[in-house]
């Protein structure tokens, strides 16, 4: 018997940033002189991004009005590790309370205090006692719900995550498991030149995301998604492309201009490793839920997969609204997906991939149940 995703709630931090207001920040912040600004701008213009969303009101704001960076010329002292994971602290908590409840809110007989299980996805902070404990609290959990957390991952580890309530679900079917990611990305901007930064900093958000997952479907006509099948591939060639180090002045972020390349040579393979051993083709498959890691990457997947635009409108709908949220982003795209799913859509079968450090791409399969 398969697992269901139930229901997916989200949440985002108050300060809604357009791309140019970030990009002339960044821009004051690494002392850019005029040509470099302008190819700082053209890049975040060709982000495929609209908007973002911060913990921090500091990139919306001038110099003078700043609350976590210093009001100093070039930001020194540049906020420590541990300036940043004070930060992450005290914000991730209630961002992570507010996507739970949004996933209880649309799973209407389903207690919190029914919950068997909780998973915290998170690598962009933390401390112990943790998240996961803070949310037993938060959430009116029960003390003896069993607790996981999935750390330091990247970008792929939401999909790690379901699979540990897949498995978890199929041993109990009637285990309930309530799966949160919150990454809080922007706490790390790093002052550096370096292209692999200036590229990070155009991309990554703040966010998180919640999913329930049942031995059963959801009461009611919701449609639902069946977890049906996982698969992991790995690129090694690609390890020093994409990597997530813990700095002197927080976490950074590499993310070179290789990685489209690479997930362009790797996600066929991947995908056929997954439909290897099922009654399904590519060519099965109706709808895609692909993690934007950056809109190069999407267009390099839409390559190598034979999809189009409009088979990706999701994930093109998601990076230009939030940004990469990291690993809370491919839980957006699904969270779209079940808003646009009728009825007549029981039975299709989705596609949905995620993309991190290693480089390792991660895929699964689902299927549209009503």
């Amino acid at each position: 018997m398969p697992s269901y995703l139930g229901a997916i709630g989200t949440a985002t931090p108050p300060h809604r940033l357009a791309q140019p207001v970030i990009a002339d920040f960044m821009a004051q912040a690494l002392e850019l002189d005029a040509d470099g600004t302008r190819k700082l701008r053209a890049l975040y213009r060709a982000s495929g991004i609209g908007h973002r969303h911060s913990v921090l009101p500091d990139y919306g704001r001038a110099a003078g009005d700043y609350e976590f960076y210093p009001n100093t010329p070039g930001l020194e002292p540049f906020p420590t590790v541990s300036a940043r994971m004070a930060a992450y602290r005290r914000e991730a908590l209630p961002l992570a309370v507010a996507a739970a409840q949004a996933s209880l809110a649309l799973a209407p007989g389903i207690a919190a205090e029914s919950l068997t299980h909780l998973i915290t996805v998170s690598c962009t902070g933390m401390y112990a006692p943790g998240l996961d404990i803070e949310l037993v609290s938060a959430l009116g959990l029960r003390p003896s719900v069993r607790r996981t957390c999935v750390n330091f991952m990247g970008c792929y580890a939401a999909v790690n995550a379901l699979r540990l309530a897949d498995t978890i679900v199929r041993a109990e079917p009637a285990a309930r498991v309530l799966v949160v990611s919150v990454e809080l990305c922007t706490l790390h901007f790093q002052k550096s030149h370096d292209a692999d930064h200036l590229v990070s900093n155009a991309l990554f958000s703040d966010g998180a995301a919640a999913a329930l997952v049942l031995g059963q479907p959801l009461p009611g006509p919701a449609p639902c998604l069946a977890l049906q099948a996982f698969h992991c591939g790995l690129a090694p060639e690609g390890t020093r492309d994409m990597a997530w180090h813990i700095g002197d002045t927080g976490f950074e972020m590499t993310l070179s201009g290789y990685v489209p390349a690479l997930i362009e040579r790797g996600i066929g393979p991947l995908v056929a490793g997954l439909l290897h051993e099922l009654p399904v083709e590519l060519a099965d498959i109706r709808h895609f839920a692909l993690h934007p890691g950056g809109r190069k990457i999407l267009e390099a997947i839409e390559k190598a997969l034979g999809l189009s635009p409009h088979d990706n409108r999701l994930a093109y709908q998601v990076l230009r609204d939030y940004g990469n949220m990291s690993s809370a982003t491919v839980l957006f795209v699904l969270r779209e997906l079940l808003a646009t799913l009728t009825p007549a859509d029981a039975g299709a079968k989705v596609l949905s991939c995620a993309f991190g450090p290693g480089l390792t791409l991660e895929a699964m399969l689902l299927e549209v149940c009503g």
